[in-house]
C-alpha cells in the first residue's frame, strides 16, 4: 500500500475514537509528559564533532570548510547543521511517546516561511524536507522550541524572553493539536495558511496595525518569483540565455550535445515522478544549460544542480534545482526506515506534510547512483531575518510555526492520539520549554567545542577560498569528480 511505502502508520481500519484516545493516554506511560524535559549527556555518550565528521565522509570535501564557516558563525548556525546530532541525541536510549508521525527531521524556525502555492497564492508552510521521516512527534518539537531559544537569544533577547518563545511554540502546538482531533481529516487535508488567514492571525494577536508588516512580508515573497532566479543567475549571450559562471558559489557546466541528450533522459525518468499536471507542463520546456549552486549551511557538501528551461517563447524561462538526498539522519534511530531511494523519501515526506506543493517536485537517481530531488527554484520562497526580528515578531512567528508543524503531524498522525497526550494543562509545553532550555546550554557549549577544533586546525574552516570537484560531462550527464574523504576524528 502507498501509506506503507512512506513510512507512517497505517491504523486498523476499525479503530475507534475512543481506542485512539485509549493509546493517547497510554502512550503518557511510555513517556510521561515531564520527562520531555529531561536531558543527560553523559546517557547519550556522543561527540558532536564525530558525528559531523562521519556525516561529512560523503560530502563533497572541497565544500566542507565552507560548511564549517557557515555553522561557526552563531550557536543557532551549528544547530541548524547539526541535525545529526540532535537526532542523535533524541533517538539514542531515550524513551519517547511512541506516537509516530511524518517528522520533518529538521524542524527548526528557518525551515518554514512563505511560498507560491500552484494557484499562485503565497501560504506559510514547512519548507524544507531534506530528513523527513517517519518518528515520534515530540522530537519534532523539540528541535522546534530549541530553535526559537536559540534565534531569539542570538539578537539581544533576554534569557526569559527567549524560554517564553519556546513555551509559546509548544503550547501552540499542543493548541492546534487539540483542535484537529475534533475535527474531519478531510477538512485537516483542505487546510492552508494563505494571506488571508495570516492576516487574521496577527491581528488577532497584535492588532489590526500589526497586519502591515504581514503585507510587507508577503509582498517580498512575491518579489521572489521564478523570473527573479532567472535574472540574478542566468545572462544572454548571443541570442541564447545561459547560467552565470560565479564560481564557486554557481558554477556553470557547458554541456556538449551527448550530454545534455542524457540529461533530458533523466528529466524524462523525473517527469514520471510528477502529477499529471506537472508532467504536462514540463513537457512543454526543453533543457538548455545546468550549472553547480552551492546552498544552505546543513546542506553544504551536498552536490546541488541548477537547471535551466526553456519554453517556445525566448523569454519563457524556468530555472529547477536538483538537490542531492541522502539517509536521513532519523534513520538509525526508526524502527521502519526506508527503503526506496532519498529523493522519493523526500518529495513522499513533503507531499504528506505540506498542505501545497510544487507542481515541479519529484525525484531521480544521477548517472553515478546519487539521488535527487528536484523542485522549482524560488518560487515565491522567503523566511524573515532572524536577526532583526523584534519579540513581537517572533511572538507570532512561534504561533505560525507551532500550529503550521501540528497541522503537518496531524495529516500523518493521529491527531485525537495526540491531543490525548498532550492533555488540556500546560505541563507539555512547560516541559519542553525546559528541555529547550537545558539543551540550548548544550548547543552553545557543542558550538564552542565546534569553534575551537577550527582554531586548532582540527576542521577545516574557510568562507571565501574553497574549490568545487571537477565534473565530468560524458554521454551519461554530469558527473562530479570527488575524492572520498574519511574522517579524521
Amino acid at each position: 500500500m502507498e501509506e506503507a511505502s512512506l513510512g507512517h502508520p497505517v491504523p486498523p481500519r476499525r479503530t475507534s475514537l475512543s481506542q485512539l484516545e485509549a493509546a493517547g493516554r497510554l502512550a503518557r506511560q511510555r513517556l510521561p509528559r515531564k520527562n520531555l524535559s529531561v536531558w543527560d549527556k553523559e546517557s547519550s555518550r556522543r561527540d558532536p564533532l564525530l558525528l559531523l565528521e562521519q556525516q561529512e565522509s560523503t560530502r563533497v570535501p572541497e565544500l566542507i570548510p565552507l560548511r564549517h564557516h557557515r555553522m561557526a558563525v552563531s550557536p543557532f548556525a551549528f544547530f541548524r547543521g547539526s541535525a545529526i546530532v540532535m537526532a542523535h541525541d533524541l533517538g539514542h536510549d531515550r524513551p519517547d511517546s511512541g506516537l509516530h508521525v511524518q517528522l520533518s527531521g529538521d524542524a527548526h524556525l528557518a525551515n518554514f516561511g512563505l511560498f507560491a502555492a500552484p494557484d499562485r497564492s503565497v501560504v506559510f508552510d514547512i519548507n524544507d524536507f531534506d530528513e523527513t521521516h517517519q518518528g515520534p512527534f515530540e522530537w519534532d518539537v523539540l528541535r522546534l522550541s530549541t530553535s526559537f531559544l536559540l534565534a531569539s537569544g542570538g539578537n539581544g533577547l533576554s534569557e526569559r524572553i527567549s524560554k517564553e518563545l519556546a513555551f509559546i511554540a509548544a503550547r501552540t502546538y499542543r493548541h492546534a493539536m487539540l483542535q484537529y482531533a475534533t475535527m474531519h481529516e478531510i477538512d485537516i487535508w483542505y487546510q492552508r495558511f494563505d494571506e488571508a488567514w495570516l492576516e487574521n492571525l496577527i491581528a488577532t494577536l497584535h492588532g489590526k496595525a500589526a497586519v502591515e508588516r504581514i503585507r510587507r512580508y508577503v509582498a517580498k515573497a512575491r518579489a521572489s518569483h521564478r523570473w527573479s532566479a532567472v535574472e540574478r543567475l542566468t545572462e544572454t549571450l548571443n541570442g541564447h540565455p545561459r547560467f552565470l559562471d560565479l564560481p564557486p558559489l554557481l558554477t556553470r557546466i557547458p554541456l556538449h550535445h551527448e550530454a545534455q541528450q542524457a540529461l533530458s533522459d533523466l528529466f524524462d525518468r523525473y517527469a514520471d515522478t510528477l502529477s499529471g499536471g506537472g508532467r504536462a507542463l514540463l513537457s512543454r520546456y526543453q533543457l538548455v544549460d545546468a550549472a553547480h549552486k552551492v546552498v544552505g549551511v546543513g546542506s553544504v557538501g551536498l552536490l546541488a544542480y541548477v537547471y535551466l528551461l526553456k519554453g517556445y517563447h525566448s523569454d519563457d524561462l524556468l530555472v529547477l534545482q536538483a538537490k542531492e538526498a541522502v539517509a536521513s539522519v532519523i534513520a538509525p534511530f526508526s524502527a521502519t526506515p526506508y527503503a526506496d531511494e532519498a529523493g522519493k523519501r523526500v518529495v513522499q515526506g513533503q507531499r504528506l506534510m505540506q498542505a501545497q506543493t510544487d507542481l515541479f517536485l519529484g525525484w531521480l537517481k544521477g548517472p553515478a547512483g546519487r539521488m535527487f530531488y528536484v523542485r522549482q527554484l524560488r518560487d515565491m520562497k522567503w523566511s524573515p531575518d532572524f536577526d532583526q526580528m523584534d519579540e513581537e515578531e517572533l511572538i507570532s512567528y512561534a504561533h505560525l510555526c507551532g500550529r503550521t508543524l501540528a497541522r503537518a503531524h496531524a495529516r500523518s498522525g493521529q491527531s485525537v492520539s495526540i491531543a490525548a497526550y498532550l492533555g488540556k494543562s500546560d505541563k507539555f509545553e512547560e516541559a519542553v520549554a525546559d528541555f529547550s532550555e537545558r539543551y540550548g546550554r548544550q548547543v552553545k557549549t557543542d558550538h564552542e567545542a565546534f569553534r575551537m577544533a577550527i582554531k586548532l586546525g582540527t576542521l577545516p574552516e574557510s568562507g571565501g577560498h574553497f574549490g568545487l570537484p571537477n565534473f565530468k560531462v560524458s554521454a551519461r550527464g554530469i558527473e562530479p569528480v570527488i575524492q572520498q574523504k574519511t574522517p579524521n576524528r
